[in-house]
């Protein structure tokens, strides 16, 4: 699964409680661990980008050493083994050993994200083809054989997997292509996990607001038209922070420029306890009067016609 333990598929259940020894990444959460067998050994072979990490072919020596010892080995990673996982790498050494192998499919991190979002990777208005790409090569880079006319279909769902580092040079890339500035991005931290954070924009913005994902952990992109909701949604909920700082601005100048005796006074009352006197003392002297009502439950008085507007 991609992280949150009710992903995980009942074989792949199957699997951990019927385990010897479980080798694990670092993208595996303690809460799959749990359902592991409780006299199975747990091995970290953690692979982290840009940081230490076990070699992977110390880790298909290691499957192939254990096997055949006779031990139920579970090689156990994050979202599905098959997709960027390197899962063949450590099948073509089992093979080569004759040991037997099977491949338990798990729900994979697009999937996930994309769920977590609420969203479709393949709306029918938006999308004609779902790719999924690597925004790191072997070498660490952003891998230089990607076919850029393809990221660049506006008809495509694209889902790129650890493209923190490399979102600047993809978004170049895919720009010089043909794809579209504007078209909507969402980066998804740790998808599915509790602390999962996400940041929606365009494609054209977002490579420099990675930087807000403070926290460590797996970065994916999904890139296309298909996600313009979450665009959406982020740029309505940014328009509400601003409009609301904006009010507490201008209600903080008010309150500076005619806080004094009664004025204060009536303001804490008003704007501080949430009780709403009645009738209201006249309010001269301001250019501007703001309210704020929370938590009212029958409809307010009619006091407001009796504000003096007069200086």
């Amino acid at each position: 699964g991609p992280g949150a333990p009710e992903l995980l598929t009942l074989k792949a259940i199957r699997a951990l409680q019927s385990a010897d020894i479980i080798l694990y990444d670092d993208l595996v959460s303690p809460g799959v661990l749990e359902f592991a067998r409780r006299e199975a050994k747990r091995m970290l072979v953690g692979k982290t980008g840009y940081g230490p990490s076990v070699k992977q072919g110390e880790i298909n020596a290691l499957i192939v050493s254990l096997a055949l010892q006779g031990k139920h080995v579970v090689r156990l990673k994050g979202g599905d083994p098959g997709i960027f996982g390197r899962a063949g790498e450590e099948i073509e050494a089992c093979r080569a050993a004759n040991i037997p192998v099977a491949i338990v499919p798990g729900i994979s991190a697009a999937q996930g994200a994309a769920a977590s979002l609420g969203l479709s990777l393949t709306h029918r208005d938006h999308a004609r083809r779902l790719q999924f790409v690597t925004g790191h090569s072997r070498k660490g880079e952003l891998p230089d054989d990607l076919d850029w006319r393809a990221m660049a279909d506006p008809a495509a769902s694209t889902v790129i997997y650890m493209a923190r580092a490399t979102l600047p040079g993809f978004r170049a890339k895919a720009l010089s292509a043909g794809l579209d500035p504007l078209t909507p991005a969402v980066a998804v931290l740790s998808a599915t996990r509790p602390d999962e954070m996400r940041i929606a924009a365009t494609i054209a913005t977002l490579p420099e607001r990675l930087a807000e994902l403070s926290q460590p952990g797996p970065v994916l992109v999904l890139l296309g038209h298909a996600f313009g909701a979450a665009l959406v949604a982020a740029q309505t909920a940014a328009g509400r922070r601003r409009a609301r700082g904006r009010s507490e601005q201008e209600s903080g100048r008010i309150s500076k420029d005619k806080c004094g005796g009664a004025a204060c006074s009536l303001r804490h009352q008003i704007f501080g306890t949430g009780s709403l006197p009645c009738p209201i003392v006249a309010i001269s002297g301001f250019q501007y009067v703001s309210f704020v009502i929370q938590n009212v439950a029958e409809r307010p008085c009619g006091c407001f016609a009796r504000i003096a507007t007069e200086p």
